[in-house]
């Protein structure tokens, strides 16, 4: 989390007596964590949809809800019984590269200029694409908390830059009356 923003992760959790609690984790503008603590109703449930940290672990939520009540749950009482009961599933997030406003002002902007080509114009462009795989983990062991059919929600995206080192990128292109062989490139780049 970055200092300077503001976000919180709300969970319910059963268990401590016969009430209900609430953990509420908030990161301040500093990026310090502050716990609350308090007893609430079963009709407070739609307090899972404030914002939320949505990579935060079931078993960092149970040891943060330890550090601040003093009793100890399970991360599958964290997992199972309270996010999921909220409708939060864990999932790995979509992952892309930024698709920021001048892009999109780029893609509009062709899209005008070439909206009225005949089939003989587009006969002579090559469409090209190219893919990086990578050979060691990526790491998207991490998962995230989301409802069923949010998968592509901006908060639920994880946008990635750059790629590996240890890769193989492959590259080919499409056009009206054929394709281009596919191109594999080791360890490097499209652009040198």
């Amino acid at each position: 989390m970055l200092p300077g923003s503001s976000t919180s992760l709300t969970a319910l959790f059963h268990g401590c007596g016969s009430h209900l609690k609430l953990l509420e984790c908030v990161v301040d503008g500093t990026g310090e964590v502050v716990l609350e603590v308090r007893r609430l109703q079963k009709t407070d449930i739609s307090s899972y949809t404030s914002k939320k940290n949505r990579r935060t672990t079931a078993q960092q939520v149970a040891n943060q809800f330890l550090a601040a009540s003093g009793k100890q749950i399970s991360r599958k009482t964290v997992a199972t019984r309270r996010l999921r009961g909220g409708g939060l599933y864990a999932s790995r997030p979509v992952v892309c590269v930024p698709f920021t406003r001048q892009h999109r002002t780029a893609h509009s902007q062709w899209c005008r200029e070439h909206h009225n080509w005949t089939e003989q114009d587009w006969a002579c462009v090559l469409f090209s694409d190219e893919s990086r795989f990578s050979l060691s983990s990526d790491c998207r062991r991490q998962l995230i908390w989301r409802k069923s059919r949010t998968a592509y929600r901006p908060e639920n995206i994880q946008e990635n830059g750059r790629y590996l080192t240890c890769s193989i990128m492959v590259w080919a292109g499409i056009m009206i009356n054929g394709r281009t062989r596919l191109h594999v490139v080791a360890n490097g780049t499209m652009t040198g």
